[in-house]
């Protein structure tokens, strides 16, 4: 599912004390997600139906709805400290003390304000759940998986109930309501949500065994693990012999992906992921194999560039992580463009068990090599960027990045910075690339109000890229969604979209946090573009 909508694996826990069936995705941003599902959730769901479960949770991930849920939780507490000050207030003395009397206001605005909070809270919860089983429907084209979950919420003596003490003032995050039905419900009721998805739902829930059951058989649509499924789109494994093949691309299907997932992106998913060495996949999940791999891609190909590198890093690493790189890298040599961001997603989480100091160790080695190396390209120093920029904010999450900029005008030079670079990247010659920077920052220049300056190429390096990129990502969402716009215009400005114009794009957009789902397309429109062929 990481790999199909483009985010970087989360975190994964599992609730062992709480059998009911529930879930809940938590964190600031895509970066430092986590999903958590409760013992009763893994023992009695069937494949499809925990499938439909974190297709939910994935959902709340895409959507941004876990930053609304923690402001939501702020807001209350924030709200309740009133009449926490009222009480100190009210046990202040003295006989012409006013005190205790503007203590008695706070404790009832506090309490008011508590009592309406959560009234709000809840409803904002009720419509982003109905969102989510939407959107994890289209997601998993399977709308009978969540439903068989929902029903068997109901048909549970536990159902989705959470025992902990602090299951109020987190309901709003979970899968289905924890707390049972009331004034203050943060889910639809349970029959909604299930007719939603079931039109043909009587209302009576099934007996529920409580056991996992071994042998289910797979809804329509279901993908199975056992092998790649065939699927109408161009598939990512084809045969032994093109284990990566490249996926049809236009113009029409690179601003479309941005922001949407689907069940196409799912089995693309499946098929890539049955593509991965097996060398590469193990080193993926093991923090120092995670590192080196992720180094291995920012080496050079060119001979006496990578022996530069080598020296550089030996100067700044140990012996025993330049041999693990060298290990990984002659098959990560087989990888094309559009495989490098997964595996990088994938890697993730195994570099977030790194101590804070051996982060620090690894962000210096990428670092190092990709300034021993002069003939960087512009997609290498976006993947080096994409990692360092989601491990920063898991291990320094007090240097998170905050909102400042709520208009496009002031962001207009570094705006120009991004196209120039990105219309530099993707054409072969100076006029070629101007012409395409024309495209992208037309619009640009209509919302900003302002002129989107052309840049030498001096003007628009690694360096100039990393300023402008820092502020960008501080604006507001709609102001990344023009400019992703903007970089999608100018990718696409000659008609031929190369596969490492597709993947700069999704860099450049995993680098804003607006992650972008693989460009996968349906056989239908095999007249399109296909990967630098007119």
């Amino acid at each position: 599912m990481s790999i199909a909508s483009g985010v970087p694996v989360p975190q994964v826990y599992v609730m062992d004390s709480e059998a009911g069936i529930n879930a809940f995705a938590a964190g600031h941003s895509a970066s430092d997600a986590a999903i958590s599902v409760t013992r009763g959730c893994m023992k009695m769901l069937s494949r499809d139906e925990l499938q439909g479960v974190i297709g939910h949770e994935f959902s709340h991930i895409l959507n941004g709805d876990m930053r609304v849920n923690l402001r939501l939780m702020g807001l209350v507490f924030g709200i309740l400290c009133l009449t926490v000050i009222g009480r100190i207030l009210i046990r202040t003395s003295g006989r012409k003390n006013p005190l205790p009397l503007l203590g008695l206001a706070l404790i009832i605005i506090g309490w008011a304000g508590v009592f309406f909070g959560r009234l709000i809270q809840a409803a904002v919860s009720r419509q982003r759940e109905v969102l989510a089983d939407a959107s994890a429907v289209q997601f998993t084209r399977n709308p009978s998986g969540l439903a068989g979950a929902l029903k068997k919420i109901g048909g549970l003596t536990y159902g989705s109930r959470i025992n902990s003490p602090h299951a109020e003032e987190a309901s709003h995050l979970f899968f289905a309501d924890g707390l049972g039905d009331s004034l203050f419900a943060t889910h639809p009721p349970l029959v909604e949500r299930i007719r939603a998805l079931d039109p043909s739902f009587d209302g009576g829930f099934p007996r529920v065994i409580q056991e996992r059951p071994s042998d289910v058989s797979p809804a329509p649509g279901a993908t199975q693990l056992s092998r790649p499924p065939q699927i109408p789109g161009r598939p990512l494994v084809q045969a032994e012999g093109d284990r990566f093949a490249a996926p049809f691309i236009s113009q029409h299907a690179v601003i479309a992906n941005i922001g949407q997932a689907t069940t196409q992106h799912l089995r693309y998913a499946v098929d890539f992921h049955h593509a991965i060495p097996p060398a590469l996949e193990a080193a993926s999940r093991d923090p120092l194999g995670a590192g080196a791999l992720v180094c291995a891609f920012l080496l050079a190909s060119e001979p006496s560039t990578r022996r530069k590198q080598l020296e550089d890093l030996d100067r700044a690493t140990s012996e025993a992580i330049r041999d693990e790189i060298m290990r990984v890298w002659p098959d990560t040599q087989s990888m094309p463009p559009q495989a490098k961001i997964p595996l990088v997603d994938l890697a993730l989480p195994a570099l977030r068990r790194l101590s804070r100091q051996q982060f620090e160790q690894f962000r210096a080695a990428t670092e190092t090599l990709v300034a021993s190396n002069t003939e960087t390209d512009l997609f290498v120093y976006m993947l080096r960027k994409i990692v360092v920029r989601h491990l920063e904010t898991y291990f320094f999450p007090e240097q998170r990045r905050v909102t400042q900029f709520y208009a496009l005008r002031p962001l207009a030079p570094d705006c120009g910075v991004l196209l120039s670079a990105t219309a530099y990247a993707g054409q072969e010659n100076a006029t070629k690339a101007y012409a395409a920077f024309g495209q992208g920052a037309e619009s640009l220049s209509r919302a900003a109000r302002s002129e989107i300056p052309w840049l030498p190429p001096d003007q628009c390096d690694l360096s100039h890229i990393d300023a402008a990129l820092a502020r960008l990502s501080q604006a507001v969402p709609q102001i990344k969604k023009n400019v992703l716009n903007a970089c999608a215009q100018t990718v696409v400005a000659d008609g031929v979209i190369q596969e490492g114009e597709a993947e700069l794009l999704r860099a450049i957009a995993d680098t804003l946090d607006c992650p972008v789902p693989p460009f996968v397309q349906p056989h239908e429109e095999a007249g399109a573009p296909v990967l630098g062929q007119d």
